[in-house]
């Protein structure tokens, strides 16, 4: 099964690519794709996955075929072959 993941901004910047292929074998969720993302490309685990809460939630907007994860079914959103997965930064401030 092949996804395609892109990433935005600091994901960018720091994974040193626009995207990439991904074949899923046995991967069923978003939550189970990130966590195989942060094997494959190590250097987005500090800002991709919130330390405290060992969530993606806080950092990143996750779009899954154009929509965010969050009306969907969140992390638990099922995978199929072809999906797009765009995992956008979110900037804290205060």
């Amino acid at each position: 099964m092949a996804i395609t993941v892109k990433f935005v901004g600091a994901f960018r910047h720091f994974s040193g690519a626009g995207g990439l292929e991904l074949d899923c074998k046995g991967l069923t969720s978003v939550g189970e794709l990130v966590n195989e993302l942060v094997k494959e490309v190590p250097e987005i685990e500090g800002i991709l996955v919130d330390q405290q809460l060992a969530d993606p939630g806080p950092n990143a907007l996750i779009l899954m075929n154009g929509r965010e994860i969050g009306v969907l079914d969140g992390l638990e959103t099922r995978l199929k072959d072809g999906d797009e997965v765009v995992l956008v930064p979110v900037v804290h401030g205060g």
